[in-house]
């Protein structure tokens, strides 16, 4: 008989597998976990042969407390920022009128993301990858010493092709020009078309490279932030990535509705920042340059006041996620949210009923039908609980919604790349722009109230109405909220 025939062979692979997998449920439950996600992991793993493994070797790990940069580089980035930005901390005192809410959001913010308060910052709002793409072209086209950009998604289309020369272009001019990419998010994309830009002196990166099978765990983390510095003179930030469809829809939406900030001013050395711990964390030299000066914003624009916000899963705390519930439990007049997917965790659900029910105006703006089916699913089962607090459901109708917004009473905002989902809070890296003053908030006020044209607001009784397979299928994909 063989020695893989034997007996003692089959016994000794499932009392490895069984010590494996006991071991896993031990580790899950001493990391002290949400007890609804550990029990799910644990139920998964004992149920589920094999194939429950696999889930959590791929799904299911956690990161948090990895440090991302060392205490050395940090410190010597932050110099940096100070010198590009030098402005204290706010208080009651600062120059534009901050609301006690305000003051205790900003100092949270600080304490939880290391996050700088910037005064003397303007911002431009755009509501369309047309007139956003345009602006960046032009800005790439004036560069003159560096240009730092980061993208969940960089088509190969004619878009991306776009883009790509003229990073190329200003590349061979001696613009130095780094380009991150997530490995996950640009999956479909060919290879070659990253190497043709670094073969011509754009230095490009996949952030979390997955390669089969030694870094398939990878797979989970996904660098969902949208960033771009040039020349420490503007920045960008919102929920726009490089493709087509942001331009001109797509075959299955007519319109891609986004809305994305072109930034100047001192607020653009928090982007340069962050772009560099990313860059850093992927092994890449530091980007200091000791001749910076402060950054002066340009002319024209909104006045704003602003953090940089980031979180991703290394955090030991959710930063996005802690600091809009606190706006959220903060709020005395208004909450308006424009997401695409809405599956929010139990804290924020329960914050969002409790402010409708404080007779808060709640606003929740979602898309008819995202570009997943089974994400859309998904929010609508949330969506019977909320109505019945109070809050106000608006379906848009005229394309994919795919805006990020959050607005706050009158004088707090949020812009970035962070959904209202498990999966932005929990497992990706995320980068919002925490906005502080009227008239920004005033704007995106606008912005949400001529996005309502295009909406069909949703009622109770006949939300109830809605066919017994769809509220089956959203029950289904309800379960699948916390790994979707």
């Amino acid at each position: 008989m063989s020695f893989l025939a034997s007996p003692w062979f089959y016994w000794s692979i499932v009392v490895i597998y069984c010590a494996t997998v006991l071991g896993l449920a031990g580790v899950i439950v001493s990391e002290n976990r949400n007890p609804l996600k550990s029990l799910a992991w644990v139920t998964v793993l004992l149920t589920l042969p094999v194939g429950g493994l696999l889930l959590y070797i791929f799904f299911g790990r956690s990161i948090k407390n990895t440090r991302m940069i060392s205490r050395r580089k940090k410190r010597a980035l932050k110099r940096l920022e100070e010198r590009a930005a030098p402005f204290p901390k706010p208080s009651g005192e600062d120059p534009i009128a901050f609301t006690r809410e305000n003051v205790q959001l900003a100092m949270m913010a600080m304490k939880l993301n290391d996050s700088r308060f910037m005064d003397s910052s303007r911002v431009e709002i755009f509501t369309t990858g047309r007139e956003k793409f345009h602006r960046l072209k032009e800005d790439i086209k004036a560069a003159r010493k560096c240009i730092s950009l980061q993208y969940y998604i960089f088509e190969d289309d004619v878009l991306g092709q776009e883009i790509a020369s003229l990073l190329i272009a200003k590349a061979r001019e001696g613009v130095t020009v780094r380009v991150i990419y997530d490995d996950i998010g640009s999956i479909s994309v060919s290879r070659k078309f990253y190497r043709a830009m670094g073969e011509a002196g754009v230095q490009v990166y996949p952030f979390f490279r997955v390669a089969f099978p030694p870094f398939a765990t990878r797979i989970n983390w996904r660098n969902h932030r949208k960033i771009v510095t040039i020349d420490n003179r503007v920045g960008y930030i919102g929920g726009m990535n490089i493709a087509d469809r942001y331009v001109d829809g797509s075959r299955k939406f007519p319109r891609w509705r986004d809305t994305h900030l072109r930034i100047t001013g001192h607020a653009v050395a928090a982007l340069r920042y962050s772009f560099a711990v990313d860059w850093n964390f992927m092994g890449q030299p530091l980007d200091l340059d000791p001749e910076e000066t402060p950054n002066e914003p340009e002319p024209t624009g909104l006045k704003a006041s602003m953090q940089l916000v980031t979180s991703g899963p290394t955090d030991m705390w959710s930063n996005i996620e802690l600091l809009l519930l606190k706006a959220i439990g903060d709020a005395r007049k208004r909450v308006w949210i424009q997401t695409p997917y809405f599956l929010p965790p139990e804290s924020m659900l329960r914050a969002l009923q409790a402010a409708a029910l404080a007779r808060v105006d709640v606003r929740i703006m979602v898309p008819r039908h995202s570009d997943s089916r089974i994400l859309t699913y998904a929010s609508r089962s949330y969506v019977s609980e909320s109505l019945r607090a109070g809050i106000k459901f608006y379906s848009y109708t005229a394309g994919m919604l795919h805006a990020k917004t959050v607005i706050v009473d009158d004088d707090f905002s949020s812009v970035g790349s962070a959904n209202i989902d498990f999966r932005s809070f929990d497992y990706n890296f995320e980068s919002n722009m925490m906005l502080y003053g009227e008239e920004v908030n005033t704007n995106l006020r606008r912005i949400f109230f001529d996005d309502m044209h295009s909406c069909v607001r949703i009622h109770l009784p006949s939300w109830r109405r809605r066919p017994l397979g769809s509220k089956i299928a959203e029950s289904v994909c309800r379960l699948l909220a916390p790994i979707l």
